[in-house]
């Protein structure tokens, strides 16, 4: 009785297996068909935004993945300002050849409570974005919480869209991240990805921890 059991359970799961195969070797097929068509390439727009965490750290990791492959780029930041992060601190130790650093922000925006100077803090930020998005040599550019100068106004949103409709190298990709993404760069964009905040433990009294937040 229990070698048959065992040849039983041994032909279901071959079975299995092989109806497994099958399944799989016609899904790469018609994934293979589909990526065949995927030829072209373009400097994206990509906008990171949502009230969930992550927006930041997902850009780094593309700005990390330029590093590795010798492609030079560079990070402008808008809001955030002389607190020591964990990627300025890598980056202008060990990669500044490849990547321009540009911490433009005085903090937060009820750090400063103070309009006047938070309008030009972000001009001068933009300002050196559209610099460094115009040299051709950066492949990527990202303008790190440009979205929330954007909400307050403090940077003209229809000035943004058309400098990147009209005056971004094609190939360079420009990303752009912060809640509250206007709805006008959203349109102009390739990619937007919406971060869902589900859970979060600064809810739980957990403060912002390095090598999690910064």
């Amino acid at each position: 009785m229990i070698e048959e059991t065992t040849e039983t359970t041994t032909e279901a799961t071959g079975h299995d297996d092989a109806r497994h195969s099958e399944k799989m070797a016609k899904k790469k097929a018609a994934r293979d068909k589909i990526m065949a068509t995927k030829t072209g390439e373009k400097g994206l727009i990509i906008v990171h935004t949502g009230k969930g965490k992550g927006k930041s750290s997902s850009a780094f990791g593309m700005i990390f993945r330029h590093i590795a492959h010798g492609k030079p780029s560079a990070v402008v930041q808008f809001i955030k300002g002389a607190m020591w992060t964990g990627e300025r601190d890598l980056i202008e130790k060990h990669f500044s050849d490849v990547c321009q650093f540009h911490t433009m922000g005085e903090g937060f925006t009820w750090e400063t409570q103070d309009r006047a100077r938070d309008v030009a803090a972000a001009g001068a930020a933009w300002e050196k974005a559209k610099e460094l998005i115009r040299d051709e040599r950066n492949s990527m550019v990202l303008l790190d919480e440009i979205n929330i100068a954007l909400r307050y106004d403090y940077i003209d949103i229809n000035e943004v869209v058309e400098f990147l409709k009209t005056e971004k190298p094609y190939m360079t990709h420009v990303v752009l991240t912060g809640r509250n993404a206007k709805d006008e760069l959203i349109e102009i964009a390739d990619l937007v990805t919406e971060m869902e905040l589900i859970k979060h433990p600064f809810r739980s009294g957990i403060k912002g921890q390095a090598g999690v937040e910064f």
